[in-house]
C-alpha cells in the first residue's frame, strides 16, 4: 500500500492503495465518485474515460501511480449543476437509452471539444472510436456533438 495525493474534480483527496490499483476503482471503491463506470476492463469500451490532464483516457486501466502529477476530472467534476455544453447537448438530442455509458461518452466528447471546437464528420467519429455503445445512438451522439460545439 501507498499514499497517494490526488486532484480530482478541483479537489485534493488523499487515498491508500496499492500503486498498481487502477483510478477506476480509486474513484468509485476509494472516493465514492460513481459516475465513472466499469465496462469491460480492458479500456475497449469507454465506459470508464476520465479527463487526465483535458485528455480522454480509460480510467480502467490507468494505475493510480501514474497519476499523482496529473488533474483527473470525472463525469461529477465536468459541471457542478450538469449544465456543460455537451451534456445539454445531450438532452437536447435525448441521447440516452440505457444510459450505462453515457459518462464515457460524454467526457470523451467534451475532451474533443476542448481541443477542437468545431470538428467534422470524421473528426467526430475518430474522437469517439472506442466508446462503445450497446444501445445504437451512435447517430444521436454526433448530433449532439454538433450541437455543443455551437453552444460552447
Amino acid at each position: 500500500m501507498a499514499q497517494f495525493k490526488l486532484k480530482i474534480n478541483g479537489k485534493f483527496h488523499q487515498v491508500d492503495v496499492d500503486p498498481n490499483t487502477p483510478m477506476l476503482w480509486v474513484l468509485r471503491d476509494h472516493l465514492d465518485l460513481v459516475g465513472t463506470k466499469f465496462g469491460c476492463g480492458i479500456a475497449q469500451c469507454g465506459a470508464c474515460t476520465i479527463h487526465m490532464d483535458g485528455n480522454a483516457v480509460r480510467a480502467c486501466q490507468l494505475p493510480v501511480s501514474s497519476v499523482e502529477e496529473a488533474e483527473i476530472t470525472t463525469i461529477e467534476g465536468l459541471s457542478e449543476k450538469g449544465d456543460h455544453p455537451v451534456q445539454k447537448a445531450w438532452m437536447e438530442h435525448d441521447v440516452p437509452q440505457c444510459g450505462y455509458c453515457q459518462a464515457g461518452q460524454i467526457m470523451s466528447a467534451s475532451a474533443l471539444l476542448k481541443k477542437n471546437p468545431s470538428p467534422n464528420d470524421e473528426e467526430i467519429n475518430q474522437a469517439m472510436n472506442g466508446n462503445i455503445c450497446r444501445c445504437g445512438t451512435y447517430t444521436r451522439i454526433r448530433a449532439a456533438i454538433k450541437t455543443a460545439s455551437q453552444i460552447a
